[in-house]
């Protein structure tokens, strides 16, 4: 089974360089045009899922036409909880801003969630759309930068951290499932 991870395209809290998590932004003209371009670039996916937020049912319906497409709620981005919508500028003098990013943003966000709660609940959604399909040969997930950095922290191989899986607005993994020993396995073929 082929796998595509797909990341929405920029919103203007993207481009403000907010914390945009639970928010729901659409796509700003950069990401219209981000999703436009993509256009007929990646291959016809069986099954779509994303997130239930605008930006990206807004990217599908952009990439991929007008297709039927499965919103799943755990595929949701981070809550940054009291930190959404502000900037690291904004931040700054944040006592509890600076403890959660000199602690590599693993821990709990303020009136949030943890990285760990988080990619708990985007890696479940992730297997169980995987499990709920296995005779199909591809899926692509329209998500978000986090989501795509778990689940790839989760499953690739080879292994690397979290954060080197980061993705700019509209850029994709191809990957191969497999199976080891009983483990979903990412096998990346490509990134764009």
């Amino acid at each position: 089974m082929e796998i595509i991870l797909l990341r929405h395209g920029a919103t203007q809290g993207n481009l403000e360089k907010r914390y945009i998590g639970r928010t729901d932004e659409p796509l700003c003209l950069k990401g219209v045009l981000q999703a436009q371009a993509l256009q007929n670039q990646l291959p016809m996916p069986d099954l779509i899922f994303t997130s239930p937020y605008l930006r990206c049912r807004q990217t599908v319906e952009l990439v991929f036409g007008r297709r039927d497409y499965y919103c799943l709620q755990d595929l949701r981005e981070f809550d940054f909880g009291r930190f959404e919508g502000r900037t690291a500028d904004e931040l700054s003098e944040d006592e509890a801003y600076r403890q959660w990013v000199d602690g590599y943003c693993q821990g709990d966000c303020p009136g949030g969630e943890s990285q760990e709660a988080f990619s708990q609940r985007c890696c479940e959604a992730f297997i169980w759309a995987i499990e709920e399909h296995p005779n199909t040969s591809r899926l692509a997930f329209v998500v978000h930068g986090g989501s795509i950095m778990a689940i790839m922290e989760r499953f690739a191989v080879p292994k690397q951290s979290f954060y080197e899986y980061h993705l700019d607005n509209c850029q994709y993994y191809l990957c191969q499932v497999q199976w080891i020993d009983g483990t979903l396995c990412l096998k990346q073929e490509g990134r764009a």
